[in-house]
């Protein structure tokens, strides 16, 4: 099964916020290349909110280009073979925390964002991942800083599309 059929069939089985889906989908059937970066018109990104639910926080990244807190996450990769091992590879690599556990039951939000030029659209699919007891994190070159936050800590750092995904984890732990 291709990457791309993968992330039809998730979206398929994801029952939240059916419209947003139903963008997902349609942009996935218009075009065979909206899994990947060269597409011009938007593409399926995967990321992972990482989570330490016994100390109550969640791992941000203070993203390079854009300056804003963000849970970690990107571009699928031709040796991705499912979005939930895309989200996983993403999160492990920005993270630098091995041993992370995607929360079972496949994404917890959608969230669609403007990009800058030659792209227009991220369609991300987010995902949670729980952070192994006592787990230290490592700043990637991806990264301008690397931090955990406590829950109600996150609004005030980060915008409201990390928020929801903070209250999706919430809800779903």
């Amino acid at each position: 099964m291709s990457l791309h059929d993968d992330a039809v069939l998730v979206l398929k089985g994801y029952e939240d916020q059916p419209e947003l889906r139903q963008v997902y989908l349609d942009h996935l059937a218009a075009r065979p290349d909206g899994m990947w970066k060269a597409c011009g018109a938007g593409h399926l990104t995967a990321s992972a909110l990482v989570v330490d639910p016994e100390r109550g926080r969640v791992l941000l990244t203070l993203h390079k280009k854009l300056g804003m807190w963000l849970q970690m996450g990107g571009h699928c990769e031709p040796g991705d073979g499912t979005l939930a091992a895309a989200a996983l590879r993403e999160a492990t690599e920005e993270s630098g925390i091995p041993g992370l556990t995607l929360l079972p039951g496949g994404p917890a939000r959608l969230d669609r964002h403007p990009i800058p030029a030659p792209c227009h659209w991220h369609l991300d699919v987010q995902y949670v991942a729980i952070a192994p007891p006592d787990a230290v994190a490592a700043i990637s070159e991806e990264s301008l800083d690397l931090r955990w936050f406590g829950y109600d800590e996150v609004a005030a750092v980060a915008d409201a599309s990390v928020v929801r995904l903070v209250g999706a984890a919430r809800a779903a732990l």
